[in-house]
């Protein structure tokens, strides 16, 4: 049996077309399988985060019912802490509901009754809130604008996974707006995790001018100037708080993403801080030119292990970013390979 040439020509034509939506289902079926592990995970950021404000609530409502408080606001504070209790318990059918009524509650809520450091926690809480559910939301609009392609239908290349689903609750933008604190809403910051030959991490030890009583630690680095790059603004910082000069090309990162709410001298800053890593040996430092805020309130600078920084923590002086004694490994890592991975959030 002999095929003409038109035939042969046909045939593999045909084949060819047959292999390449193979090829393409293939790559749509994986692309897709990403797209709802992504939407899975970010569902379980947004979860985590809706827990965690359902925490900081009951802690407000603790606050505003005290000995001296009001009916009122006894009221609703006894609100306030059912509504918590309920968004933890809720299923998942209902929770854009509870947490919406969550949401109208804190709004409710004249934060001028909470200390400062309260009305941060809250502030964070919230705008963690808001990060989570647009990275959530974003997700899904990806998945769904995939599984919904007529050829991805046809070829149930979806499989039997459910359909991921928006979630929309009320925001509040500015949290803090009606205690009259100015709240930075576009403050970003470059930090370095700068580590010697022997994996120490130099950290810096300060207080808000307005609580001297309270000292934290923290990584090397500041806010970003107008028209200032993130790296040169590192760099900056890093000789500025140190009188380390580095090359901006010997930087690994941005490794790390880190939004922050906090009052600092009489202001509520939040901030977006990106984090580089950087290797050098080890050095005494000596400030080249700290502001005047900065001379009143960094108090000292120390090389620190992981114990360190656990020590640290345990003697009640926090270290920021959280976690930082199990993250050193990450940012060693990363400076020893000379790689710039994707960035991550981290607390």
């Amino acid at each position: 049996m002999t095929f003409s040439a038109t035939t042969v020509l046909v045939l593999a034509l045909i084949a060819a077309v047959i292999f390449a939506i193979g090829i393409w289902a293939y790559s749509t079926a994986n692309r897709l399988d990403r797209l709802h592990v992504r939407s899975d995970q970010s569902w379980h950021a947004l979860d985590s985060a809706l827990a965690r404000r359902a925490v900081v609530a009951r802690s407000v409502a603790i606050a505003i019912a005290g000995p001296m408080s009001d009916p009122a606001s006894a009221d609703r504070a006894k609100l306030l802490s059912m509504l918590a209790d309920r968004a933890e318990r809720a299923s998942r059918s209902d929770r854009e509901t509870v947490e919406n009524q969550l949401s109208a509650a804190l709004s409710a809520i004249d934060i001028a009754q909470l200390r400062p450091q309260q009305v941060a926690e809250l502030a964070d809480a919230e705008a963690r809130v808001l990060i989570a559910r647009r990275f959530h939301n974003d997700a899904v609009r990806d998945t769904l604008a995939l599984r919904t392609r007529r050829p991805v239908r046809i070829l149930h290349l979806g499989g039997t996974a459910p359909l991921p689903t928006y979630f929309e609750i009320t925001e509040r933008a500015t949290p803090a707006a009606s205690t009259g604190l100015d709240v930075d809403t576009i403050r970003t910051s470059a930090r370095v995790v700068l580590l010697d030959d022997d994996d120490r991490v130099l950290l810096m030890r300060g207080h808000d001018p307005e609580t001297p009583d309270i000292s934290f630690w923290f990584t090397v680095g500041g806010g970003v100037d107008p028209g200032e790059t993130l790296r040169a603004a590192a760099i900056r910082e890093l000789w500025e708080e140190t009188g380390h000069r580095a090359d901006p090309d010997s930087l690994r990162g941005p490794i790390w993403r880190r939004v922050a709410v906090f009052p600092f001298d009489g202001d509520l800053i939040r901030a977006e801080e990106l984090f580089f890593a950087l290797r050098v040996h080890r050095f005494e430092p000596r400030p080249g030119n700290l502001t005047a805020v900065e001379r009143r309130s960094i108090t000292a600078n120390k090389w620190c292990t992981a114990a360190d920084i656990v020590a640290l923590d345990q003697s009640g002086e926090t270290v920021y970013p959280y976690h930082l004694d199990q993250l050193m490994s990450e940012a060693a890592k990363v400076v020893s390979t000379g790689t710039d991975p994707e960035v991550r959030s981290i607390r």
